[in-house]
């Protein structure tokens, strides 16, 4: 098994996917015959590989064996605790096994130092980021979380992570959200303030893109206001999220946003097929 590239000149592009999905077939087809253009590209994964954590492996180890580098950083669906789960793992701990997988594959994670990819547009530090949610995205007219979860409740808009993702050993899932954020800050405030970041949540980092939801009051399980200005104060050149399920690019504040969601199978109809994925972030040498 190859070891992960950090540092060394990359001829390869950089490229990123997420909500991969793959207990969908079609979406395991797709996965299985990606194929990245050269030997030396980079493959960013920004979560819901897969609902199971075996799926999660297998997908992980396919794309590794595949490509020069790939990071990954989780989103809810591998952090669920599924009843048909093998592996019954909860919250923290179950991340921390989520990451000692990657790591005895050679997959990077955010738990790892962050890489840098050297390629024609580089050097930028690659910042695989791990967050969550505080509920903070409030649903329209609302002032506090109970007010903004019963609007959601009564509208039957409700994500499943209400019912299978377990913050323990912290008593609800914000307070883990903000232990995140706080450790996640620190570590990227240690970057070299000269160089660039490539930002990879799988929850956006900013509010706004969540305003083309069909169903606003969902974006309280999108991400945390105290995450708004990291694309500005931690130099990104690009910041790469998914969860939304609707890719585009799009620009704030001067830097480019790029949702990279594959999505189900039954969200492809309305953009006439499946996606071409994944998109490249950053080209390499021609």
């Amino acid at each position: 098994m190859r070891g992960p590239a950090l540092n060394a000149r990359s001829t390869g592009s950089l490229y990123a996917v997420s909500d991969l999905h793959v207990s969908y077939a079609d979406n395991r087809d797709l996965v299985d015959r990606l194929e990245p253009e050269s030997a030396d590209d980079w493959l960013l994964v920004g979560g819901d590989v897969a609902d199971l954590f075996g799926d999660v492996e297998r997908t992980l180890r396919l794309l590794r064996d595949r490509f020069g580098t790939v990071v990954w950083a989780p989103g809810n669906h591998e952090l669920w605790t599924h009843p048909s789960d093998p592996v019954q793992l909860r919250g923290e701990q179950r991340y921390a096994a989520l990451v000692r997988m990657c790591q005895d594959i050679g997959v990077l994670t955010p738990e790892d130092p962050y890489p840098v990819w050297t390629g024609p547009d580089g050097p930028v530090v690659v910042a695989p980021l791990f967050l969550l949610y505080d509920y903070s995205f409030r649903a329209p007219g609302t002032h506090t979380k109970d007010e903004s979860l019963r609007k959601a409740y009564d509208a039957g808009v409700v994500c499943t992570d209400e019912m299978l993702l377990h913050p323990d050993p912290y008593p609800n899932r914000e307070s883990w959200c903000w232990d995140r954020v706080a450790r996640t800050e620190a570590k990227l405030g240690a970057i070299d303030p000269t160089l660039p970041t490539v930002l990879l949540s799988h929850w956006p980092l900013d509010r706004r893109p969540t305003d083309v939801l069909w169903y606003p009051e969902f974006a309280q399980w999108c991400g945390t206001e105290r995450t708004a200005d990291w694309h500005l104060r931690f130099r990104a050149a690009v910041a790469v999220y998914g969860h939304l399920h609707i890719p585009r690019t799009t620009h704030y504040d001067g830097v480019r946003f790029e949702e990279v969601s594959l999505g189900y199978p039954r969200e492809w109809g309305r953009r006439g097929g499946p996606p071409l994925q994944p998109r490249r972030i950053l080209a390499g040498s021609p």
